[in-house]
């Protein structure tokens, strides 16, 4: 072994490390969320004890005590600012998270595995916000979300629509030509797929875009490239290949922002869920209440809760303060089922221009 490729393992191993130690800063913010205090002398005490007795061979507990106590001084110097924090799915350098930071560059993203736990997150008070995809304009809903908000008692408090650019991405040195397999969150594959059909490149659904793109740099399987977001390619040291691989120059993706308590200040888009009865002419006469109240509906789509029976999910503009809106959600109460007014909130378009300023 030669000293560069120690020294190529060295800075792999320092980027692990720092990767964790910000993981685990994570955590203690999230733990600041249930804790009555900063302070917990006996918490402290236990992490060093268990740290100093820990077999290491290069490591002599000085070492280690003293590399702690530094950690432990960090994570309550960060719980004492009062972070707010958002939930997103994924990993860092997902577009859920470029979008979270959109909405609010002063919100610390913190990465779910699944759509589910940023749900739960933001309900327990782990988490003060949470963001979501809900649709997109090649790939269509985003049926696990779409299927959490029928039954959610959450808020819809914001929402971002944002254009997605897709970068074919591979691991710095790799020839191109030797690459077979592409990874990536099955809805951008979707997104890309007359790319890769023309190009004889085998789709792998990932549970992440930038999922993919760290499991590419931590495992270097051969003959293989992801798909993902610039962010993704930056945070993880890879190299584009290809930029806007997707197969229409219209991809954006809609992006909802969710707190447990609904915003008191006016909204100009409205979201409600409903059901109706299973008869004709039942979903057109609620429709109709809207239309003739003036009310622009913006979104229509229906979840299938169980054989035959559907929830409706629906989207318009104004504010729930209009004296108009009010009379036409009491009509639509009184012509449906369990009608749920979602929330009013203000929507945020960002613009190709917006996209190339700072994330």
């Amino acid at each position: 072994m030669k000293l560069e490729e120690i020294r190529n393992t060295i800075d792999q191993i320092d980027s692990k490390i720092l990767k964790l130690l910000n993981d685990r800063m994570e955590q203690a913010l999230l733990a600041n969320k249930f804790k009555t205090s900063i302070e917990d002398p006996a918490r402290e005490k236990e992490i060093i004890e268990k740290i100093k007795h820990t077999p290491n061979l290069l490591l002599e507990p000085s070492f280690t005590e003293s590399m702690y106590k530094l950690v432990i001084s960090w994570s309550k110097e960060l719980q004492s600012r009062n972070y707010q924090v958002i939930g997103f799915q994924g990993e860092h350098g997902a577009y859920s998270e470029e979008s979270a930071r959109r909405w609010n560059r002063d919100l610390l993203t913190i990465p779910c595995t699944t759509f589910n736990g940023v749900f739960e997150g933001v309900h327990s008070g782990m988490f003060d916000y949470g963001i979501v995809p809900v649709e997109n304009t090649l790939g269509g809903i985003v049926g696990p979300v779409n299927e959490l908000l029928i039954n959610t008692e959450l808020h819809i408090v914001g929402a971002v629509d944002m254009p997605i650019h897709h970068s074919l991405m591979m691991l710095p040195g790799t020839d191109h030509r030797e690459i077979r397999e592409v990874y990536s969150h099955s809805q951008a594959l979707s997104q890309c797929r007359n790319f890769l059909f023309r190009n004889n490149l085998i789709p792998v659904p990932f549970y992440d875009t930038a999922g993919a793109a760290m499991m590419l740099t931590e495992k270097k399987p051969r003959a293989t490239a992801c798909i993902a977001g610039k962010l993704a390619a930056e945070l993880y040291n890879l190299e584009i290949l290809k930029e806007n691989v997707e197969d229409s120059d219209i991809n954006r993706t809609r992006f909802l922002i969710l707190a447990k308590d609904n915003r008191e200040s006016a909204g100009n888009k409205c979201s409600i869920t409903f059901t109706t009865e299973h008869k004709s002419g039942t979903l057109f006469s609620t429709l109709e209440i809207f239309a003739k109240s003036g009310i622009n509906l913006t979104r229509i789509e229906s979840i299938p809760t169980e054989p035959g029976h559907y929830s409706f999910f629906l989207d318009f503009d104004g504010s729930d303060k209009d004296p108009a809106i009010q009379e036409a959600l009491k009509l639509a109460d009184e012509a449906t089922s369990g009608l749920k007014l979602l929330g009013c909130y203000c929507e945020r378009f960002i613009t190709e221009d917006m996209m190339k300023g700072e994330i």
